[in-house]
C-alpha cells in the first residue's frame, strides 16, 4: 500500500495520525499513544516536570558521516538549533567534528553506532578493523549496505566493536551522553542485538535511544526494559512522503500539537552540494535535498517561534543521562 502524500491530508490531520499511532506501513515505527495523553509521567517527574509538561530533544543524528553534513550541524549549532547530537566515531570524517567539539565542550553529544554504509560508493569499516570482527562485515571487508534481518551476527564480535566505537569518540575528546545508532540497527533487529547495545549502555552508565512508541512493532524493547532503564514517552523523524512545501511546516506542527511527556526529534541536516549529491545521488529519503529542507527547517524563525510560542520545555541527553545511579548499572562483560 501506498501512504497518501502529507499533502493529501488536513496538515492536523496528518500530524495526529502520526502521534496517535498510525496504521500506516511508513509510520508504524513513529506512532506514539495520543497526543493530549500523559503516556508515562515517570520520565517528567524525574526530571522535575509535572506530569503534563511538554518536553522536546532536539538531536542532529549522522554527525561526522560527511563534510557537508558536519558543516551544517556546526552551522546549525553555533546558532543555537541544536542542543544534542550523535557522532559516527567509525565515520571517515569523523575526525572533523571532533575537532570542533573540542572547542565546545559545552555540547551534548551521544555515540551514533554504526554497522552498516549504505552507500555502494562510499565505504567505512569497523574500528576494530575486519579481521577482528569478521561477522560484521561484507567481502571487501567494510560494514555491509544494510542489516538484513537473517544476518548471522557474532554478538561478541558485535559487543567489541560497540565498545571500540565509543572508546574511539572518547579518545577524540567527546565524553558521550547517550547511545542510538545508524539506522537504528542495533535497537530494531532484535533481542539478542538489542541486549547487546543494552549490556554495553548499563556499563558505561549511558541512556539509550528508545521512545515507547517503537513499542507495538518491537515489543523485545518494552520485555527488555528495567526498572533503572530511560525510556523516552516517543522519539520521531519527518516521515517518508512529505510534501517538500510542507516541510517546516511539519516540525512547526509535531512542536505546537507536542503531547505531554518527554518527545525526541531527530534531525539528519546537510547542505545540498555536490558532495552530499555525489554520496547519495537521485535519493529522495535522508539524500541531499532531504538534509537541505531538515537543515533549514531547523534553523526557520517558525519553528524557533513555535517552541517559544508553545512553552516547550528542551531537556538534554545531559540532563537524562545525570538520572542514572552512579556507577554501571549492571556487569558490562560479554560471556
Amino acid at each position: 500500500m501506498t501512504p497518501p502524500l502529507p499533502g493529501q491530508w488536513d496538515r492536523r490531520q496528518f500530524l495526529a495520525a502520526l502521534l496517535a499511532g498510525s496504521s500506516l506501513p511508513w509510520a508504524s515505527r513513529l506512532a506514539a499513544r495520543g497526543p493530549g495523553r500523559v503516556t508515562d509521567p515517570t520520565l517528567n517527574a524525574r526530571l522535575g516536570y509535572p506530569p503534563d509538561a511538554r518536553l522536546l530533544i532536539l538531536n542532529a543524528d549522522d554527525l561526522g558521516l560527511l563534510h557537508a553534513v558536519n558543516a551544517a550541524a556546526i552551522a546549525a549549532i553555533d546558532a543555537g538549533a541544536f542542543p544534542s547530537g550523535s557522532v559516527m566515531s567509525s565515520s571517515p570524517w569523523f575526525p572533523e567534528f571532533a575537532m570542533y567539539a573540542r572547542t565546545r565542550p559545552d555540547l551534548d553529544l551521544g555515540v551514533h553506532l554504526t554497522f552498516i554504509c549504505e552507500r555502494p560508493t562510499f565505504r567505512w569499516g569497523p574500528v576494530l578493523g575486519p579481521s577482528a570482527v569478521p561477522t560484521l562485515v561484507d567481502g571487501s571487508g567494510f560494514f555491509p549496505v544494510s542489516w538484513e534481518p537473517d544476518r548471522p551476527v557474532d554478538l561478541k564480535q558485535l559487543d567489541a566493536e560497540v565498545r571500540a566505537q565509543i572508546d574511539r569518540a572518547r579518545a577524540f575528546g567527546i565524553v558521550p551522553t547517550h547511545l542510538d545508532s545508524h539506522a537504528h540497527t542495533l535497537q530494531w533487529r532484535g533481542r539478542p542485538v538489542f541486549e547487546v547495545l543494552q549490556r554495553v549502555a548499563r556499563d558505561q552508565r549511558l541512556p539509550i535511544r528508545i521512545g515507547r512508541n517503537w513499542f507495538s512493532q518491537y515489543p523485545y524493547l518494552a520485555q527488555a526494559m528495567e526498572s533503572d532503564d530511560i525510556v523516552l514517552d516517543r522519539s520521531i523523524t519527518i516521515p517518508p512522503g512529505t510534501a517538500p512545501q510542507q516541510w517546516t511546516d511539519w516540525y512547526v506542527e509535531t512542536i505546537r500539537s507536542l503531547p505531554a511527556g518527554v518527545t525526541e526529534l531527530f534531525f539528519h541536516v546537510g547542505y545540498d552540494d555536490g558532495e552530499m549529491r555525489a554520496f547519495a545521488p537521485a535519493r529522495l529519503s535522508w539524500g541531499a535535498t532531504w538534509r537541505q529542507r531538515d537543515l533549514d527547517a531547523v534553523m526557520s524563525q517558525p519553528a524557533r517561534d513555535a517552541i517559544a510560542a508553545t512553552g516547550v520545555h528542551l531537556p538534554t541527553w545531559r540532563e537524562i543521562r545525570r538520572l542514572l545511579p552512579e556507577g554501571p548499572l549492571r556487569s558490562g562483560a560479554a560471556n
